[in-house]
Formats: structure tokens, C-alpha cells, sequence
């Protein structure tokens, strides 16, 4: 049975990136401008950090992985009258 990693994205309003973590792969920080690019650079890093960590032999793939994109607009909600 294959492990499914974890990975949070989080929207950065000042750079205007998408920024991924994960506490199930260690050294995992990705960022792009948007999920789908965000997506194509996690398929590359996340098996070979896990590879580096010697978590995963060399050369297994894929590796599954689920991103959870976060994002909070905190902006001003201006209200008519």
C-alpha cells in the first residue's frame, strides 16, 4: 500500500505565489504562481527529497501526493448604503 504525502499551499498575497510545505516531506518549500505549476514542480521535488532523505529507494515513482490550497483574503469589505 502507497503512502499518500501531505503538502499545504498557501496563498501569499505579497509575492503573489502559492507557497507548499509539508511535514511529511522533509525540506519541502515549493512556490509558484499558480496550483497548476505548483503541481508540476511537487512531482518533481517531492520524490527526490524523499529519495535524498532515504525515505524512498532511487529511481520509485510516482509517489502520491495531496495538496490542500489555502487561501485567505483578509481585505477590507466596504459596505454601501
Amino acid at each position: 500500500m502507497n503512502k499518500t504525502y501531505q503538502v499545504q499551499a498557501q496563498w501569499d498575497s505579497e509575492a503573489g505565489l502559492w507557497v507548499a510545505e509539508s511535514e511529511d516531506v522533509p525540506g519541502l518549500v515549493a512556490e509558484a504562481e499558480s496550483p497548476n505549476r505548483l503541481r508540476e514542480k511537487l512531482l518533481v521535488l517531492i520524490p527526490e527529497l524523499l529519495e535524498l532523505n532515504g525515505v524512498l529507494p532511487k529511481g520509485i515513482s510516482p509517489v502520491q501526493f495531496s495538496v490542500h490550497y489555502q487561501h485567505d483574503d483578509s481585505g477590507v469589505v466596504a459596505a454601501a448604503s
